[in-house]
């Protein structure tokens, strides 16, 4: 997989890209990593890449120009491949979700456009993106942290580059449910001990036991996601049992 960033302050990405599991998937070769400087296609003695809006307003609006040329200059290099998704980040985009991570972990190249400023020229939504994402109610400085956010999401969905293969499978949101609670050494710890269903050495009843760990922690924290999510015969059943006692309780 290739991902490409554009962006203003690619060493806001560089430092990303060189550490923990980007790190690792990117020296392994599973992923290629990029930051583009949008602003070295400017086209102008200044290199501005930003203009005052047409019609009044405050705040600067980023010229299509400079983008159009940074993508087509991606493009180029790469030779005649099909074209990738080209992804806005904006608050005004999609909300982003874990299962458009593992449709987009599915894709070969991924281009995103990172803006500053007031906003971005509509021509680079009309003519040029394929998708806007955002990863939440509220603006920030500028797109680099939720590119960032974003790519984290994919690439650990990528074959290989997490140390364990079963963690992308099992993490919140990856099967409809938030995830059950984790426990390691020691077995006690200042009076808080381990439940004894994880030291059992019992692997079926230990997936039973998670699996209603995981309903009830979506229920009391996120009940929402069970209206989407794939319940088996036997998760129905479990959740009629916790309902019932959480009831009992108030």
């Amino acid at each position: 997989m290739r991902i490409d960033v554009l962006t203003l302050f690619p060493e806001m990405c560089e430092g990303v890209f060189g550490t923990s599991i980007l790190g690792k998937a990117r020296e392994k070769g599973i992923v290629s990593l990029n930051a583009v400087n949008f602003r070295d296609f400017s086209g102008n003695k200044h290199n501005s890449v930003d203009d005052t809006p047409y019609g009044g307003g405050g705040g600067m609006v980023l010229k299509p120009d400079p983008i159009f040329a940074a993508v087509e200059h991606v493009l180029a290099v790469l030779g005649n491949q099909k074209k990738p998704r080209i992804i806005l980040m904006c608050p005004q985009g999609q909300t982003y979700t874990q299962q458009m991570a593992e449709e987009l972990a599915q894709e070969e190249h991924l281009i995103f456009i990172c803006g500053h400023y007031e906003g971005y020229d509509e021509r680079i939504r009309e003519h040029l993106v394929t998708d806007e994402l955002s990863i939440g109610d509220y603006v920030l400085t500028g797109g680099e942290l939720p590119a960032l956010t974003v790519i984290d999401s994919i690439v650990r969905l990528q074959p290989g580059a997490l140390g364990n293969e079963t963690s992308a499978v099992t993490d919140s949101f990856s099967t409809g449910l938030l995830e059950y609670p984790h426990y390691t050494r020691p077995a006690e710890f200042r009076g808080w001990k381990v439940p004894d269903i994880l030291l059992s050495g019992h692997h079926a009843n230990i997936e039973v036991w998670r699996r209603e760990q995981a309903l009830q922690r979506t229920l009391e924290r996120r009940p929402d996601l069970l209206e989407t999510a794939e319940l088996t015969v036997k998760d129905k059943t479990a959740l009629e049992r916790l309902k019932r006692s959480s009831s009992n309780t108030l």
